[in-house]
């Protein structure tokens, strides 16, 4: 296996809502919710970076599609990083964040390995962390 990833696929409760929070609340480029005219094929993507996307789908289309039993959201199964420049840009996307609706898990701190760092959780519960790491600048 060549190792790469090129989407990262978060099941979602409510597309609409959460749709609004990653394109309005947190600036994210997207197309919109597409492929809603076939059955468990509405989705919306949002490009990040070259060769890179997020998409956002319904958590029963998933589970469908995957052949799966529907279950319940967890918020510590996978963590999402985001890393930054700065400390100050840790702050200003936290500051994003709640003002979108996201809940800050963890505020933003000096970290045991040197940077710093905090968590938040999405509105469907998905785990990020925003970093500045002085050793992996983006």
């Amino acid at each position: 296996m060549n190792p790469r990833v090129s989407l990262i696929t978060l099941a979602v409760d409510d597309l609409n809502r959460a749709v609004r929070f990653y394109q309005e609340g947190l600036g994210l480029p997207t197309a919109g919710i597409i492929g809603e005219a076939f059955e468990n094929g509405a989705v919306a993507f949002f490009e990040m970076q070259q060769g890179f996307r997020l998409a956002l789908w319904p958590r029963a289309s998933l589970a469908a599609d995957a052949g799966l039993p529907l279950s319940v959201a967890s918020s510590t199964g996978v963590c999402l990083a985001h890393n930054v420049a700065s400390k100050a840009e840790v702050d200003l996307v936290m500051a994003e964040v709640k003002a979108a609706g996201g809940t800050i898990v963890k505020p933003a701190k000096d970290t045991f390995w040197g940077g710093y760092a905090g968590y938040f959780q999405d509105l469907d519960m998905h785990l990020w962390e925003v970093a500045w790491n002085p050793e992996m600048l983006p």
